[in-house]
């Protein structure tokens, strides 16, 4: 399970007969695939990670 905050609307689809719908904004706990697909699809980013820190490295929020 990994934290994510959706950027922009992403629908993940864990059978062919489900789809769960997240909406941009949101800030989840979701599966490992799903957080994988999100990212990758651009649309999430990592809850605990500043993916626009300054110096160009990602930098652990607390």
């Amino acid at each position: 399970m990994a934290k994510l905050r959706f950027t922009a609307d992403f629908d993940y689809k864990p059978l062919p007969t489900v789809t769960i719908a997240y909406r941009a904004g949101m800030a989840c706990v979701v599966k490992r695939e799903c957080y994988d697909q999100a990212i990758a699809a651009g649309k999430a980013v990592d809850f605990f990670r500043d993916k626009e820190a300054g110096n160009g490295a990602d930098e652990i929020r607390r």
